[in-house]
């Protein structure tokens, strides 16, 4: 039985040869905490701020910074819309719509107004989070000393929540209600204005650009046994109901369309990356903290 009163200097020495590997892993984990953590804090910023600069909206005087890109809308099985949209970083500058309504066969043509652009709210919140996370990254310059892994581990945390944010505004579109997008400010932007049995949704998914038109028609005032409102949902499909002004209406045709955006692409390929690198940053520190369990690494 163990006696609680024996004196320390009665316990087992550790081994010169623990000593001696325990002062190297000491070392090894020092050199980490100096040199390595800010060599890979360094190549997080260098990727991140590549991410940042291709979802910049240009400044003024400095447009030509961010290229205008055009993207063909449309696809070979199916001609009902085509359109031709320009994105500029974050905002769409112009869309050119074309619809050939499915009952007539008649083209309508609708185009942004003038005065106007549209700025995606997917492509702003991804952008901020990545600000936040260079922020936190330029919290701690080279002069800065880590103390334990633990300190590591919190930044790389709050890093990997800012890109996990930013990768999900990509690949995860926001729900929206019919009414919600009968009523947003995307269709006052046309001109001629949208006739009020067409509805249009712009959305980033992955890397590409998408556009959804719904054509609509107008239920009998007296409609109310099947009746039922849509909820909210990234794509509505034909059938879908809802209500708006006194009147209910009904999808019956859905059109979508899209276009894949390289730097929409390669931003996704630099989160993965970035997330990749921080990973490996907690895996280091986790391997020299199972050496040390009574450390607060």
């Amino acid at each position: 039985m163990l006696n609680p009163q024996r004196s320390l200097s009665e316990l087992p020495k550790m081994s010169a040869a623990s000593q001696v590997e325990r002062a190297v892993l000491e070392e090894e984990f020092n050199w980490l905490l100096k040199e390595e953590v800010h060599a890979v804090l360094k190549q997080l910023q260098d990727v991140l701020k590549e991410a940042s600069r291709r979802f910049s909206m240009p400044t003024p005087g400095l447009e030509s910074q961010l290229k205008q890109e055009n993207f063909i809308l449309g696809s070979s099985t199916m001609d009902q819309v085509k359109g031709v949209l320009t994105l500029q970083g974050e905002a769409l500058t112009q869309a050119d719509i074309n619809l050939k309504v499915a009952k007539s066969s008649q083209v309508l043509h609708f185009q942004f107004r003038e005065d106007k652009l549209w700025k995606l709210q997917q492509i702003q919140d991804a952008r901020n989070h990545v600000n936040q996370a260079l922020g936190l990254l330029g919290s701690r310059d080279e002069s800065y000393h880590f103390k334990t892994g633990a300190e590591v581990n919190k930044l790389m945390d709050a890093v990997m929540l800012q890109l996990t944010r930013a990768r999900n505004r990509l690949t995860t579109p926001a729900s929206m209600t019919l009414p919600e997008l009968a009523t947003s400010g995307l269709m006052k932007m046309f001109t001629p204005p949208m006739p009020g049995d067409v509805m249009v949704n712009f959305y980033i998914n992955l890397s590409k650009l998408c556009l959804t038109v719904y054509q609509l028609h107008v239920l009998p005032p007296n409609t109310t046994k099947n009746y039922r409102p849509a909820g909210s949902s990234v794509l509505h499909n034909p059938g879908a109901m809802f209500e708006l002004n006194n009147n209910r209406f009904e999808v019956s045709h859905v059109h979508k369309v899209e276009c894949v955006v390289p730097w929409l692409n390669d931003t996704l390929v630099f989160f993965t990356i970035s997330l990749q690198l921080c990973q490996q940053l907690k895996d280091k520190i986790s391997v020299f903290s199972s050496f040390w369990n009574y450390r607060p690494f």
